[in-house]
């Protein structure tokens, strides 16, 4: 039996790996600056209060640190104080490291910097102590209706019944659900092929984004009817916001935002699932099962 240490247990991926690490019969602890909020995963879990950023309680020995939170904050945390005997760290990154690199909007780029800079922190970190280190960049998650991309569309769509759909945004989108983003870390921390290495990790499934909004309006269950807008009026209408809609999404409209499972595939199995518009706002899926 391992001991696994999980920072940002109480977010959307931890809500389908803690179940799948107690299934398994391993010694969780996680870290959250919340107390559990999830039942099923409370019982068998040693919770423990803590913030990167601010105070952090002692922590005891562990085998293998999964991140599921902001990047940096961890990766400056471990290179500082890295528990004992840790053999494995897999930490979720963002594709925004890469998409966003040359955004339009400096805020973006600024963004992108931070996160490529905290990966590279963190390889060297665990290189210098002699722990194995996996990063993956995922594409828009979903899956729990706490996510900042997606679920906000489909409560709108819900409240007021109709989703305006920007006709002719053709980039691609590739959401990913969070059940097959916990099944990757597992499956990345127990494979030695991926030993500090970078992953792209998307969806099964990739949509123009025109064509995800109005999966999304559609459902199951349906939530509204799609209004097609031109994709010029859209863009001007946004301007009006001042602020409310960056220039970088903006620009994205008609860029892809896809990730190449390849590399994932071949080194630790990863498989994930097509698009499902009913998960946009929760499921009920704690295993990753179809």
């Amino acid at each position: 039996m391992s001991t696994i240490l999980v920072f940002g247990a109480s977010g959307v991926i931890g809500e389908f790996l803690l179940p799948r690490l107690v299934a398994r019969g391993e010694r969780v602890l996680a870290v959250s600056r919340t107390a559990a909020a999830r039942a099923h995963a409370a019982e068998k879990v040693e919770w423990l209060r803590g913030d990167l950023c601010a105070a952090m309680p002692a922590l005891p020995q562990a085998d293998i640190v999964l991140s599921l939170g902001p990047l940096d904050a961890f990766a400056a945390w471990f290179a500082r104080a890295t528990p004992a005997q840790v053999r494995r760290v897999v930490a979720i990154s963002s594709m925004s490291a890469e998409s966003k690199r040359d955004s339009v909007d400096a805020a973006e780029r600024e963004l992108s910097a931070r996160l490529r800079a905290a990966e590279t922190l963190l390889m060297q970190s665990a290189r210098e102590r002699g722990a194995e280190c996996t990063v993956l960049r995922p594409t828009l998650i979903y899956g729990t209706g706490r996510d900042r991309s997606l679920a906000p569309i489909a409560r709108f769509a819900r409240r007021w019944r109709v989703l305006p759909v920007p006709y002719g945004a053709s980039g691609l989108r590739q959401p990913v659900h969070a059940a097959d983003l916990a099944a990757a870390c597992l499956a990345a921390s127990t494979s030695e092929s991926t030993s500090g290495k970078v992953y792209q990790v998307g969806g099964g499934e990739r949509l123009r984004f025109d064509a995800l909004l109005a999966r999304i309006a559609a459902g199951p269950p349906r939530l509204a009817w799609p209004l097609p807008l031109p994709l010029m009026l859209v863009r001007a209408g946004a301007r009006l916001l001042r602020g409310r809609v960056s220039a970088g999404a903006l620009a994205r409209l008609t860029e892809p935002l896809i990730a190449d499972n390849t590399a994932a595939a071949r080194d630790f199995g990863y498989a994930p699932r097509a698009f499902r518009a009913q998960d946009v706002l929760g499921s009920t899926d704690s295993t990753g099962a179809d």
